[in-house]
């Protein structure tokens, strides 16, 4: 256990995150996550039975010294960081004609600043084992619709993803933009509900995650875009 692979996860109590931990719990690996919720995150914990291989960090994904205390907690616990995951991220139900600018702006600095955050701060441990970022995309951040912020949030993090692996390649550290289509996930609590189609589940994605971390040493897979069936956009 002490040499088994440790993942950093944000957003991990819920959703795509809490799911990807689940699994790579199950395969031996050493997971913290970390959410602004901290009863959300012990229910998490508790659900597991709280194993020993999962640290519960609360904090917000886009203030820097919580991202960073993260990475330094995680590192301290279990010796070593591996992986991480840039998970956390929401949607407004709006656009740019009738939005609310207060709550985009909480939006940009999750999903846009939040990822950038969380490589800055754990680039020197994955530097050190040859870890693997993944960032959590959207195929809203591949095909653009009418005045959506979120979309653009997307965008910027397809962006981010092809930036930050040419910066790091050289330096042995994967970088994975796994984009999904729509799933079902509390991602919808705050859009109205879930959409009358069929959609992904959390575990679906956190099988496209898990197997992006586990390539082998020397593989870099670079983008995943993942739809259920029937989505045509």
């Amino acid at each position: 256990m002490t040499n088994s692979p440790v993942t950093l996860i944000t957003g991990g109590s819920s959703g795509i995150g809490a799911a990807s931990a689940r699994r790579l719990l199950d395969q031996g690996h050493r997971v913290a996550v970390t959410g602004r919720d901290r009863a959300r995150l012990r229910r998490f914990a508790e659900s597991l039975a709280e194993p020993a291989g999962l640290l519960t960090l609360p904090g917000d994904a886009a203030d820097y010294a919580a991202v960073e205390s993260a990475v330094e907690s995680t590192v301290k616990e279990f010796g070593r960081l591996d992986n991480v995951v840039a998970n956390a991220g929401f949607a407004t139900r709006d656009d740019l004609a009738t939005g609310d600018p207060a709550q985009w702006r909480e939006m940009v600095l999750t999903n846009v600043l939040g990822p950038a955050l969380l490589i800055r701060a754990a680039l020197p441990a994955l530097k050190e084992t040859r870890g693997r970022i993944i960032l959590v995309g959207s195929v809203a951040g591949f095909i653009s619709s009418p005045g959506n912020v979120y979309g653009a949030t997307k965008w910027a993090v397809t962006g981010l993803a092809e930036n930050t692996r040419r910066m790091v390649t050289g330096d042995g550290v994967g970088v994975t933009l796994i984009a999904p289509g729509r799933v079902e996930t509390p991602f919808w609590d705050d859009l109205g509900g879930l959409p009358d189609c069929q959609l992904l589940t959390a575990d679906h994605l956190a099988d496209s995650i898990t197997w992006a971390i586990n390539q082998p040493s020397g593989v870099d897979v670079n983008t995943v875009i993942v739809r259920p069936i029937g989505q045509q956009t």
